[in-house]
């Protein structure tokens, strides 16, 4: 089991950047359309964090 540890950290890692990765690029591209992309950017975020 202790030699497990390194490939789960390693999995939960590129699990938050692939996470963060796609945040980010819907909120360049929701940055573009008018004042009610946050409640748009508040969705998507709730729906990566249940996801």
């Amino acid at each position: 089991m202790p030699q497990m540890m390194p490939l789960n950290w390693l999995i939960l890692f590129i699990s938050f950047i692939w996470t963060f990765f796609l945040f980010t690029n819907w909120n360049y591209f929701n940055f573009n359309y008018q004042y009610k992309i946050k409640y748009t950017n508040i969705k998507n975020c709730n729906y990566i964090w249940k996801w």
